[in-house]
């Protein structure tokens, strides 16, 4: 940085923002950090009171905040985002389309842990739609050795995986199979299949089958097995997923072979949600949360088995912490901590 006469700065790039201020009209940045100086903006410079200002000193080393933005977005992002105009030395990464944000925790820290380097993100495994900020990058000073950039891009590229990135949801086609002996015998109206092909629409995906069952495990089987057949990639099973003697839905997951990963799950609603694998094909038991809560355990799961993830009992443990909604009035998932 670098003190020079207003009438010597042709040709020099400002450090800062200056302000003009007009009375009675006007009041804000006349010239922003990063403008070159021409002739013409002299006698402007000199009406504002600005006999010396500060330039960028072009020191050996030291490379400009801006550069170093757009080299530390570059560094940490990966497949789906896009970035930002360049603006006063901070690049936002943009969602590039639809779909699930997984940002490395381990790799946010490494990077914010190297002093002058600043990575703010939005939580891990957050939907997000197309042109929505996900994260901005910048460094603190104006400018910065740039032996701090190459340590940054250093360790970003350590990962093996993209410090941040956008996973679209793949469209699935997903089987319900609907049990319980009042359902099955036409004693009530089933209310979950609407609910949960309204979800799956929106996911963009498809429920090529509903099917019904009665409390019966061989029963139960037999559905899921019939719409793994039809093609269905995806398996709900809505009922049964109580402790009650005729709630059945664990018992038939389990005894056909699946691959149970959890039976319960630390999030609040959602505690009886069930998943397994059955052939690599997901198979989910859920609870009636799901049915009349806006937001549970199955908003978080199923984005990520959409994006690909094979989810683990780890993964379902994890939830525990930010495993509780809270209930508002009216739900603004995921625009709040539920999940997260």
């Amino acid at each position: 940085m670098e003190k020079i006469r207003v009438e010597d700065a042709v040709g020099a790039v400002l450090m800062h923002d200056m302000t003009q201020i007009i009375p009675g009209q006007s009041k804000g940045p006349r010239f922003r950090k990063g403008h070159i100086v021409k002739e013409e903006d002299i006698p402007v410079l000199l009406s504002m009171g600005k006999e010396h200002i500060y330039v960028w000193n072009q020191a050996k080393g030291l490379i400009h905040e801006d550069e170093a933005a757009e080299r530390l977005a570059k560094a940490v992002a990966g497949p789906g985002l896009t970035f930002s105009e360049t603006k006063e030395g901070k690049v936002n990464l943009l969602a590039e389309y639809d779909g699930l944000l997984y940002a490395s925790e381990e790799g946010i820290l490494a990077l914010n842990s190297i002093e002058n380097v600043v990575l703010a993100t939005l939580h891990n495994h957050r939907p997000v739609k197309k042109g929505e900020k996900i994260a901005g990058t910048r460094v603190v000073p104006l400018m910065v050795e740039g032996e701090v950039v190459l340590e940054a891009e250093r360790i970003a590229h350590e990962f093996s995986e993209p410090i941040l990135q956008i996973r679209a949801l793949r469209s699935h086609k997903i089987g319900i199979v609907t049990t319980g002996s009042e359902v099955y015998h036409g004693r009530i109206e089933d209310k979950f299949g609407p609910v949960l092909r309204k979800k799956a629409e929106k996911l963009g995906s498809v429920i090529i089958e509903q099917s019904f069952a009665d409390d019966d495990v061989s029963m139960i089987q037999a559905k899921i097995r019939e719409l793994i057949g039809q093609g269905a990639e995806m398996i709900f099973v809505t009922g049964g997923m109580s402790v009650d003697p005729d709630d059945l839905t664990p018992t038939a997951i389990r005894s056909m072979g699946a691959d149970l990963v959890t039976y319960g799950a630390p999030v609040l609603p959602g505690a009886m949600f069930l998943l397994s694998y059955l052939d690599g094909i997901p198979v989910m038991g859920l609870p009636g949360c799901v049915m009349y809560s806006r937001t549970t355990v199955f908003d978080l799961v199923v984005t990520r088995l959409l994006a690909g993830e094979k989810l683990t009992r780890q993964d379902i443990v994890k939830y525990g912490h930010g495993g509780l909604c809270l209930e508002c009035p009216e739900c603004t998932y995921p625009h709040c901590p539920f999940g997260k």
